[in-house]
């Protein structure tokens, strides 16, 4: 489970295991989960995150798309 950023109380990472799905990031704060589509950037899903939250996490994928999609590819040896 690489964690490819941490911003604040935000944790942002991705499972090894998820090769088969496009690329998207986890976000995690305490019991607060969130996954985001890469590209285009979308949220997939939330647990328990609130509105105000996921917009400054949307801002944050914003700002950081290319170094998680550089991750994503190097992890996972795409592209």
């Amino acid at each position: 489970m690489p964690t490819i950023l941490r911003i604040g109380k935000y944790r942002f990472f991705f499972y090894s295991n998820e090769f088969g799905e496009p690329p998207h990031i986890h976000v995690q704060c305490d019991d607060q989960l969130a996954k985001f589509w890469i590209e285009p950037i979308a949220l997939a899903h939330s647990v328990r995150v609130s509105a105000q939250d996921l917009r400054k996490i949307e801002v944050i994928v914003i700002e950081n798309q290319s170094k998680f999609m550089e991750a994503w590819n190097e992890f996972f040896g795409t592209k």
